[in-house]
């Protein structure tokens, strides 16, 4: 078969084509992009098919002119971690209705690699920000939400430059303190992420967790027996942290970690090391990730509603975005334990 040798249209639609298209003024076609009010619902799919006949696509620089890009910027540090991933479908659950584009930067644990991403972001002209923990310095990201409307997940610092969504990170950490001395145990350790001191958060998720589980110890007459131990929310941070808790005469019989991924890696360790879950050491996720369920790990583990943090995220970055409202508002999210088969009581040695 020969080849079409024709000449293709490679020029952009434009809107005065959709309104050509559409037997319509350019104002109506622009109207109904912007939702605006009055337009009944058969102009909107007048023009709408017109628009998905001719291919329309609207120009972002030039939607950012006029004042909206449509676009939701998302920062996260990586993407390994599968609760970002709950976080994220309740995002694009809660706009897959709407006009909005959801663009993710996933920036590393740096604070100025962060920051250096929210910053590209603002530059081009998002319309709003969900930041998920981030490590971006508290100045900056208050410089950020006094000109683009920004919602923090995670972090328990309060603000009337942006809005919060949290989990009750405390009282999860109890939940789980509870349900181990319940089972017996009395050796209990936490591994928990260490921080960002120089971002300046004074309350970020890792540090409330942690205050949590001293003062359930503290209530269940264990703070001598209390152990904190610092290592990254990843496979790898697990891992390490895994192995330093249990290679010595002293392990603890149950541990705690802040994050399902890094708990992943604590069963690694303990595989290594010739150590059983549950028998010789109990362990406990946080999130209750998709990965938690799964019949080889069957993990016991805190969930903290990642889907709904994020539903919730967009639903009142959009919200502020559409003026709908002008003050910052926080939410809290209520945490459960999901009991599976990685605890047990513990064996006598």
């Amino acid at each position: 078969m020969a080849a079409d040798s024709s000449p293709r249209n490679t020029k952009r639609v434009t809107i005065t084509d959709v309104a050509r298209h559409a037997g319509v003024s350019t104002a109506a076609v622009s109207k109904v992009m912007r939702h605006a009010y009055g337009v009944s619902p058969a102009m909107q799919e007048r023009v709408r098919t017109a628009m998905a006949e001719l291919g329309y696509r609207p120009h972002a620089a030039a939607r950012g002119m006029r004042g909206r890009t449509y676009t939701i910027g998302v920062l996260l540090d990586n993407v390994r971690n599968p609760f970002f991933a709950d976080v994220l479908d309740g995002i694009r659950e809660q706009l897959e209705n709407s006009e909005y584009t959801v663009l993710i930067g996933a920036a590393g644990f740096g604070a100025e690699d962060q920051a250096r991403t929210v910053r590209a972001m603002v530059d081009r002209q998002m319309d709003g920000l969900i930041l998920i923990a981030p490590g971006t310095p508290r100045s900056e990201v208050l410089a950020t939400a006094a000109v683009t409307p920004t919602v923090v997940i995670g972090h328990h610092d309060g603000s009337d430059a942006h809005d919060s969504v949290v989990d009750a990170d405390d009282l999860g950490a109890g939940l789980v303190v509870d349900h181990l001395v319940a089972l017996g145990h009395r050796d209990i350790a936490l591994v928990s992420a260490a921080g960002n001191k120089a971002g300046r958060w004074q309350r970020p998720p890792e540090t409330v967790l942690a205050d949590g589980y001293l003062k359930a110890m503290e209530r269940h007459g264990l703070t001598g027996r209390a152990r904190v131990h610092h290592a990254a929310y990843s496979d790898d941070g697990g891992h390490t942290a895994g192995i330093a808790l249990l290679s010595g005469d002293d392990r603890p019989t149950a541990i705690l970690t802040g994050a399902d991924v890094a708990a992943l890696g604590i069963y690694r360790a303990a595989d290594e090391l010739g150590l059983s879950i549950p028998d010789d050491v109990s362990l406990v996720g946080y999130n209750n990730t998709a990965i938690a369920a799964l019949a080889p790990v069957r993990l016991t583990s805190v969930d903290q509603a990642g889907h709904t943090m994020g539903a919730t995220a967009a639903r009142m970055l959009i919200e502020r975005v559409e003026g709908r409202r002008d003050r910052a508002m926080r939410t809290t999210m209520t945490p459960r334990l999901v009991v599976r088969r990685s605890t047990a009581a513990p064996r006598v040695r």
